[in-house]
């Protein structure tokens, strides 16, 4: 039986300019998951990370911790949807980040809005309606990554061991393709992962499977303050 093991980021700068950075908290996260993972997985067949910012900087304090110094391999499959395009199809007038974090400012909340305004702009790119005005419709973004899977899978061979580094919607469009989840409730699951969360995928001649989802007990107990979704 071999296994995938898809982890998500570490938080990133919401607010910043440059969102696609750790946070600080992101960091320890990082720090801390590699702490916990040196002993339950001590050998790493392949390692993969997407190309954003934040994927390399977990992959990072993530190996340092383990103990390992083996540079992962990057493939863009694993980045996760523009976000930037998104909300801007959904509200025009948000080209100009400025803007809408002056407008999420006045909420006095201004995560709770963001995130509120985020998820209305998600379900307009899921519904189906708008696909030719996405840069990467919903579709064309969840084929993608289960090809990436399907990929991984049949080159690593049998009984190996994956660590992707990767984003929570590249884990949901597989979970989606995995579990059969109708796509009007797949984002329920996405808005629940955890940042440094682990999700493992386990293979074998009979098949693909989702062994567990969203595992994030190193940041229970003394860690739980980095227990973070964003």
């Amino acid at each position: 039986m071999g296994a995938i093991y898809l982890i998500r980021h570490g938080q990133a700068s919401f607010g910043k300019r440059n969102y696609d950075a750790l946070s600080d908290t992101g960091i320890q996260q990082a720090k801390v998951l590699g702490t916990s993972l040196k002993s339950r997985i001590p050998v790493i067949d392949r390692l993969i990370c997407g190309s954003m910012r934040r994927h390399q900087q977990t992959a990072e304090y993530c190996l340092h911790s383990m103990g390992i110094e083996q540079t992962p391999e990057v493939n863009t499959d694993w980045n996760e949807y523009d976000h930037q395009d998104i909300i801007r199809r959904y509200k025009p007038a948000y080209r100009s980040h400025t803007l809408m974090m002056a407008d999420l400012a006045r909420t006095l909340q201004p995560r709770r809005a963001f995130q509120e305004m985020f998820a209305r702009a998600i379900d307009r790119w899921m519904s189906g309606d708008f696909d030719h005005e996405y840069a990467e419709s919903w579709p064309d973004f969840e084929q993608r990554r289960v090809q990436a899977l399907q990929e991984l899978r049949s080159t690593l061979g049998a009984s190996k061991t994956a660590v992707v580094f990767t984003s929570g919607g590249p884990i949901t469009a597989i979970c989606q393709h995995l579990m059969n989840i109708p796509a009007d409730n797949i984002f329920r699951l996405n808005w629940t992962l955890a940042n440094c969360g682990v999700t493992k995928v386990i293979y074998s001649h009979r098949g693909t499977y989702l062994s567990t989802l969203n595992e994030h007990s190193a940041f229970e107990g003394p860690h739980r303050d980095l227990i973070t979704y964003r």
